[in-house]
């Protein structure tokens, strides 16, 4: 099975593969959370969700509204 996007793409994005993990989990959560409050069904699963966002560059926006 293979990663889509790659991980070195993803690796451009985010300097380690440790904190890449920590990324994308964490955002998971978020994403998965959201979605059960609202009562909405998610399309895909979290995870791949939140590697999406990476590879688009949209997760940094995300964890800046936050802060």
């Amino acid at each position: 099975m293979m990663l889509e996007p790659p991980m070195k793409q993803l690796l451009h994005k985010v300097p380690s593969r440790y904190e890449l993990v920590n990324v994308v989990a964490c955002r998971a959560r978020q994403i998965s959370s959201e979605a059960e409050s609202a009562g909405e069904p998610l399309d895909d699963k979290p995870v791949s969700i939140a590697i999406r966002e990476v590879a688009d560059c949209k997760l940094d926006e995300v964890l800046q509204e936050e802060v």
